[in-house]
């Protein structure tokens, strides 16, 4: 069942050709659908393990953090920098390492953010004073930023355009799987070791499973898609081998044409590519929808996602501000796990929301539909701040408000800002373009994770809200106003 050309010969075509194809079984009938391959899933799963890893150590330092404080005696300022200095690494190394994998490969660059990523771990976990400790949060942040265009490049250039979103969106999902797992390790452990050093344990829990992945990917072949941008041809067809083995096996021929055959202009200049090019012509629209609205979100994302145990433990109770020992500091920071820990549950329901719609409903639709849902929880949890703040009136507004803001951001800005950064610019700049969105993005992060403790006591948490309700509006009207849709599109026409 191989396409021929007009002399009988096997036809050379793209890579997303190849890809997107229904498999036929030996015996000439067509496969009932068009299953992945393991090695698909294999490198699916390893890209997935760095979204994991990102979500549990920035949303474990909401429950670290008051340890942290209390163990190095810091104040405000210092504060301030352990909670950005993870999130100012990613913004870095998404533009910084994330563009070297258009020269280098993505499968160099893959491997080398999770060997950085594990080596700042250990170093953590044996911080001996402040300086270390926010060098080696600054270094975890540059493999994790390094991760974000690097692992949805891997995913989305080696499955059927059908399931991308599905799939990229679904290894996305593991942030906020990551996220609820580092809030609830950081309860366990404070649980069952009660002590100031027990942050220390928190991050240590994660070196292990981090050793295992960065093992697992060694053994996967780099991306088809970059070998043809670099004119390795060869190579491209080797790798599209192993990324396409299955039994029965098929194709069992595979010929890619060159990019001037395949018509994909991007790849035809010889992988040539700037981060200049991202602000001309039809880039630029691409630019400003894959940043602008992916900085407005992660303003609400990260600073509520980091400071919803304080938040919360300001309303449970007066003893989480006013600690008077060392136990008491404990008790408050499980007390407002536990909460974050419950709030943290609609992160994944509503990525997992996304994962169902994203290819049906289309992108466009889901992220303005979700930065007005974040408006609307934002909105009511800055309407406890009005009223008496040990009332159950209070303690319901702000768990709505909360819950409804994680759902609404995970099902629409939070996952699909970061699906249509990896989709809307061509190969040869894909993980510029991908790291410079992630990085712009970063900044809001950053911003908010680094003033969010001066803010928070100079004009209150309804004040913040308030602000991050305009941000959720502001970022839906620019996504429709600079929309492209993307859902089901070859990443080649793309």
């Amino acid at each position: 069942m191989a396409f021929m050309d007009e002399s009988g010969e096997i036809a050379a075509r793209s890579v997303q050709d190849y890809i997107d194809e229904t498999p036929y079984w030996a015996d000439g009938t067509v496969a009932p659908s068009s299953p992945m391959t393991a090695m698909q899933w294999r490198i699916w799963f390893l890209a997935s393990a760095g979204k994991f890893f990102e979500g549990m150590v920035v949303f474990m330092t909401g429950v670290a953090l008051p340890l942290i404080v209390q163990e190095f005696k810091l104040g405000a300022m210092e504060k301030g920098t352990v909670s950005a200095a993870t999130l100012f690494g990613i913004l870095i190394g998404a533009t910084a390492l994330g563009g070297l994998a258009d020269h280098y490969g993505r499968k160099k660059m893959f491997i080398v953010e999770m060997v950085l990523f594990v080596s700042c771990l250990v170093a953590l976990v044996f911080s001996p004073n402040f300086p270390f400790l926010v060098t080696f949060l600054f270094g975890m942040g540059l493999a994790l930023g390094c991760d974000y265009p690097t692992a949805h490049m891997v995913i989305s250039e080696s499955i059927p355009s059908s399931d991308r979103g599905r799939l990229v969106l679904s290894a996305f999902a593991f942030q906020a799987v990551g996220a609820l797992a580092g809030t609830a390790i950081g309860f366990l452990i404070l649980y069952k070791a009660p002590e100031i050093s027990a942050w220390r344990y928190m991050y240590g829990a994660a070196i292990i499973p981090a050793v295992l992945v960065v093992v697992g990917r060694f053994y996967i072949p780099d991306s088809s898609h970059w070998l043809v941008s670099k004119g390795r041809i060869k190579e491209a067809e080797d790798a599209l081998h192993r990324l396409l083995h299955r039994e029965p096996h098929y194709p069992k021929i595979i010929r890619i044409a060159p990019p001037a055959e395949n018509g994909n202009a991007s790849a035809g200049e010889n992988g040539k590519g700037s981060y200049a090019d991202l602000f001309k012509g039809k880039c630029l629209r691409a630019t400003i929808l894959a940043s602008v609205p992916w900085f407005l979100q992660d303003l609400g994302t990260y600073g509520i996602g980091i400071f919803t145990p304080t938040i919360l433990g300001s309303v449970i109770g007066a003893k989480a501000v006013h600690a008077r020992n060392v136990a008491d500091l404990i008790q408050n920071d499980i007390l407002a796990a536990k909460g974050a820990a419950f709030i943290d549950v609609l992160l994944l329901v509503g990525i997992i929301a996304a994962v169902l719609m994203a290819d049906k409903v289309g992108r466009i639709k889901l992220q303005v539909a979700g930065f007005l849902g974040c408006a609307a929880g934002l909105f009511l949890a800055s309407m406890s701040m009005t009223v008496a703040a040990d009332s159950s009136m209070s303690m319901s507004l702000l768990f709505s408000g909360f819950m409804l803001f994680s759902f609404m951001t995970n099902m629409g800005p939070n996952a699909i800002t970061y699906l249509l950064a990896g989709e809307v610019f061509p190969t040869n700049i894909r993980g510029k373009g991908a790291g410079f969105a992630a990085s712009f993005a970063k900044i809001g992060a950053v911003t908010t994770a680094f003033f969010f403790p001066f803010l928070l006591k100079g004009f209150g948490a309804g004040t913040i809200l308030i602000f991050l309700v305009g941000c959720s509006v502001l970022g839906a009207i620019i996504t429709w106003r600079f929309r492209i849709e993307t859902s089901g599109v070859n990443l080649e026409d793309l």
